[in-house]
């Protein structure tokens, strides 16, 4: 069963170009997993980076600046400088174009859920794939993933995927508004999966 949602892009619109804008919304297939603690406050975040993070700085700050307004709706606030955060968040994301045939059916093509997917966990990453047959048309799937551990014990606490399409290559206030979705309800993981919507100016 599905369940949609609609919300306000608060995180999305501070990333997007100012002005008057028509609005538009990003649809995201969202799946969440994990027991956050019952009565535990969210408290304060610090991100964390694997090694191939780490090599692409310049890609990880951006994916970590486009989370930071979803973070913070859903009650985490960053770690001041030398303190100890309470949480640690993980993040992945992929842009992957796709050459979709014209007679595929839209609500299958992008696959869904489940084992066979690339990794959320590679960091920041962007591949190009191709779809057999001609009369084709260039689709590309975005996915963001998010992770969240204990800091003092390093269980994870929380994870949440979403999935959107589209017919360009994620802008930054695509991703935030990705990230909104994977974080909306926290921390009730809802259905899974479910589809949220997600305003934002263009």
């Amino acid at each position: 069963m599905q369940r949609r949602l609609c919300l306000g892009a608060a995180g999305a619109a501070a990333l997007a170009l100012g002005g008057c804008a028509a609005m538009r919304t990003v649809s995201s297939e969202v799946a969440s997993f994990g027991d956050w603690p019952a009565g535990r406050a969210p408290g304060r975040y610090a991100f964390e980076r694997l090694p191939s993070q780490q090599a692409r700085a310049a890609d990880s700050d951006l994916l970590e600046a486009s989370a930071r307004a979803a973070l913070a709706r859903a009650g985490f606030t960053p770690v001041a400088e030398g303190a100890e955060p309470d949480v640690r968040v993980q993040l992945g994301a992929s842009d992957r174009g796709v050459l979709q045939a014209l007679w595929d059916d839209p609500l299958w093509w992008h696959g869904g859920f489940g084992p066979g997917r690339y990794g959320p966990w590679m960091g920041p990453r962007w591949a190009y794939g191709t779809r057999f047959g001609g009369g084709r048309s260039e689709r590309y799937e975005h996915q963001v993933a998010l992770l969240i551990r204990d800091h003092a014990s390093g269980k994870p606490l929380f994870e949440a995927r979403a999935v959107s399409e589209g017919s360009s290559p994620a802008r930054p206030d695509v991703y935030a508004a990705m990230f909104e979705a994977a974080l909306s309800g926290f921390p009730d993981r809802g259905a899974n999966p479910r589809t949220v919507d997600v305003a934002l100016p263009r």
